[in-house]
């Protein structure tokens, strides 16, 4: 008998491509995919299961499955439809983690736990160091957003391990997925018109493509490879960063930069045209940035992306521009700014 693999958060595109992913694997016998709203995409010969992870009724899956390997996607920053909004995110994020671990906890037969988390947890400040390594503590902890869900998914998660050290445990931090389908929060704002920014401020940010976050998310689902390890936490992201404006210039997209007491009136007007969590941990990301070390990732779990940060943009870009402004056009027109200001 093969795996039998659990997989959350399925009727997105990034858990439907997984489930796909994890059915051709040699040793899986079968992949259980679940979600409270019936995929729009195909899931290949998996057998969907419509559950709340909120609800008890998870535990039974694994338990009636003989689930060994549970890959938890269901940690994210946007609604899957617009009818739900963001306390409905916050309830599947953090509800939904504490109702499986739960699950997992009294389920003899996991044996591998992956869970989907992001570089949001080490927050965005000030005084934060140039690159964050996955011991780094944030400076302040989010309050509010995705990114304070993360915490408490993390903090959950390493409750569970705890409890269960016959589990082998697996926490990848996505920075920003992006790719021709990426749901996040960053695809929200990068599809706007103009791009709000903080005046006085050019933030440095990585980002991992939708095709390498499978490509980890497998990897991390299965037996590991000699020499590298399937357990601990990592941080997941391209190689090389992004100026924030470059990334306009890059889609064409003109930008607002805006004083940081107009950051409230724009909050407003984002959520008003759909984009759901441009928290005040987004603002504090678009003012100070944050980049992280992957050493880890290479070195420990065995992972090379194909994709660096500015390759990932690129096809981001392919898919969603290009905007109000041929990039052309839009950077030669910022470079002469540029070139006025420093000659006074």
């Amino acid at each position: 008998m093969g795996r039998v693999v659990l997989i959350t958060g399925v009727a997105r595109q990034l858990g439907g491509r997984l489930v796909r992913r994890i059915q051709r694997e040699p040793d899986v016998d079968r992949v259980i995919a679940v979600d409270a709203l019936a995929p729009a995409h195909h899931l290949g010969g998996a057998q969907f299961v419509r559950a709340d992870i909120r609800q008890p009724a998870i535990g039974k899956l694994l338990a009636e499955h003989a689930v060994d390997t549970v890959v938890h996607m269901d940690v994210n920053g946007t609604p899957l439809t617009p009818r739900s909004g963001r306390a409905s995110v916050k309830e599947t994020n953090v509800i939904g983690t504490m109702q499986l671990l739960g699950a997992c906890q009294k389920a003899p037969s996991v044996r591998r736990l992956v869970v989907k988390s992001s570089t949001n947890v080490y927050g965005s400040a000030p005084r934060d160091p140039a690159v964050f390594v996955e011991s780094t503590a944030p400076k302040a902890l989010p309050s509010g957003g995705f990114a304070k869900d993360t915490v408490e998914v993390e903090g959950y998660v390493r409750g569970f391990a705890r409890r269960r050290p016959d589990v082998a445990v697996t926490v990848l931090r996505f920075a920003n997925i992006l790719g021709p389908c990426a749901d996040s929060s960053f695809a929200e704002y990068f599809r706007l018109p103009v791009l709000p920014t903080v005046f006085g401020y050019d933030p440095r940010l990585q980002f991992v493509h939708e095709d390498d976050a499978i490509d980890v998310l497998s990897l991390a689902a299965g037996e590991p490879r000699r020499g590298s390890l399937n357990a601990g936490t990592f941080n997941i992201a391209g190689d090389g960063v992004l100026l924030l404006s470059q990334c306009a210039r890059r889609l064409g997209r003109p930008t607002l930069p805006l004083l940081l007491p107009a950051i409230s009136w724009a909050r407003t007007a984002l959520r008003a045209v759909g984009v759901t969590d441009f928290s005040p941990e987004q603002i504090r990301l678009l003012t100070h940035g944050r980049v992280v070390l992957t050493t880890q990732m290479r070195e420990a779990l065995g992972f090379e992306p194909r994709h660096t940060t500015a390759d990932t943009f690129a096809d981001f870009a392919r898919t969603h521009g290009p905007g109000l402004l041929p990039p052309e056009t839009l950077a030669h027109a910022v470079d002469r700014i540029q070139e006025a200001v420093r000659n006074g």
